[in-house]
């Protein structure tokens, strides 16, 4: 009892008697729930896992839950911590560790706790992280636990909210007490008045602007062209140009061909017809781009995709391979063939030798090919853990690579990855479909 009520009077620290109130900090509220007290899962995980209980679905059901009613007081602390106080109880026959009861009675349990919101309260909805201390009477015990636990809070207009919240409450007095979670929703309302948002009086609208007719920015008492759109320094009249270059006669070299600014008017030579003018293209007789200064882009390989486009800019290939070399048929079948009689010893990454022949076919294919890259992917049938299976299948990849390695082949042309069981290509209900999920792929590529 002792460690209750120290725990509860440090808690009760944390609240402050008086604070600066905002939109943003939760009013005071008094809510009341229905909750559910579940000891049978809290039981199962403790002996045996959450793991085993998620993946056996050993979770309670209802009718092993005690059902009870709380009332919760709420206060704002700042805009991302509440304090929560709560009473409740329920008829349950408790089960405290190493005693046995004949009947139903009531069990009493209080708790304080702060609430880590992610939102405040401008936000319709508030999840949040809860955790605090608490305590129980039941019978002549007293007992005391930790809740842990998550929560969200829905708003409803200004005066009300939802809640759900679910705890883990953790065993303190391990004589009198027992682990077990607490699922619950209720509803809450604000204690007073909510207060009101400050009424913001609009300034008084700005006198209308004088007059212009025809909306050049140059009001009619000071435009000598009211009603043609015009300039400023022509008293609001537009300006004479013949060419509609922009630039007026007075000004213009070229006063009846269209050109800019920089060349007086003027249009932009430019020999080769690409856009760039002469002063700022590298290659002014040959047509090409402004990033590469008016040259074209330059195809390094001379094989008709340029290296802008070109995944292999120093190797002769085809535009549908993307300017890369093709990998023949031929190629690609010793690779698949290889990869098929990768054999291991049962259960573990070493290599078995009979797996030789075939990858020093293609050690032979990538050292004639000193530009081309291999990728090996590992897979597993879906025997055994997630984990385990993941474990396995990057090290087979890592095995093949090993070997490629030690046989000369440079390790920055080999990338190697496992998928545990995650890409089955055959049926893992069978013995010939989980033969065929234990395999390691191989692909060459040149980028």
């Amino acid at each position: 009892m002792k460690k209750i009520l120290a725990a509860l009077s440090f808690l009760s620290l944390l609240v402050p008697s008086t604070y600066g109130q905002s939109d943003e900090v939760r009013p005071a509220a008094l809510g009341v729930s229905f909750f559910l007290n579940d000891f049978v899962s809290a039981d199962r995980i403790r002996t045996t896992s959450l793991t085993t209980v998620l993946a056996n679905k050993k979770w309670a059901r209802f009718k092993e839950m005690s059902p009870g009613l709380a009332v919760t007081y709420f206060k704002g602390l700042t805009k991302y911590l509440d304090f929560a106080g709560s009473v409740g109880g329920s008829f349950i026959n408790y089960p405290m560790p190493g005693k046995q009861f004949d009947d139903d009675r009531l069990l009493l349990e209080w708790n304080g706790s702060i609430n880590f919101k992610m939102t405040s309260e401008k936000y319709w909805v508030q999840p949040y992280i809860t955790a605090g201390v608490g305590g129980h009477k039941y019978r002549r015990y007293w007992g005391a636990f930790m809740p842990l636990g998550l929560g969200i809070k829905v708003n409803i207009l200004d005066e009300a909210h939802f809640f759900i919240m679910s705890q883990y409450r953790v065993a303190v007095t391990a004589e009198t007490s027992n682990y077990h979670f607490q699922n619950s929703f209720g509803i809450a309302g604000i204690l007073g008045k909510k207060k009101e948002k400050e009424k913001i009086i609009p300034p008084p609208p700005p006198p209308p602007p004088p007059a212009d007719t025809d909306g050049d920015g140059i009001t009619d008492d000071k435009d000598k062209c009211p009603t043609v759109p015009g300039l400023a320094r022509y008293n609001g009249c537009p300006i004479p140009d013949r060419d509609k270059d922009g630039i007026n006669d007075e000004e213009d070299k070229c006063p009846d061909v269209k050109g800019l600014a920089r060349y007086q008017g003027c249009p932009i030579p430019d020999t080769d017809g690409d856009g760039i003018n002469d002063e700022e293209d590298k290659c002014p007789k040959v047509k090409g781009v402004a990033r590469y200064q008016g040259c074209p882009v330059p195809d390094r390989d001379g094989d008709g995709v340029n290296d802008e486009e070109d995944k292999c800019p120093d190797l002769k290939g085809p535009v549908e391979n993307q300017g890369c070399p093709v990998i023949t048929a031929e190629v690609k079948k010793k690779v698949d063939y290889a990869a098929n009689n990768i054999l291991f010893v049962t259960g573990s990454y070493k290599l078995l030798a009979k797996s030789y022949k075939g990858l020093n076919d293609v050690i032979k294919i990538l050292s004639d090919n000193p530009d081309m890259k291999l990728a090996i992917d590992g897979h597993t049938d879906y025997v055994g853990s997630d984990a385990m299976n993941q474990i396995l299948s990057d090290n087979r990849a890592g095995a093949v690579k090993q070997y490629f390695i030690s046989k000369g082949i440079a390790e920055s042309r080999i990338t190697s990855a496992g998928h545990g069981e995650t890409m089955p290509i055959a049926d893992n209900k069978t013995a010939a479909g989980r033969q065929k999920n234990r395999r390691v792929e191989m692909k060459l590529s040149y980028f």
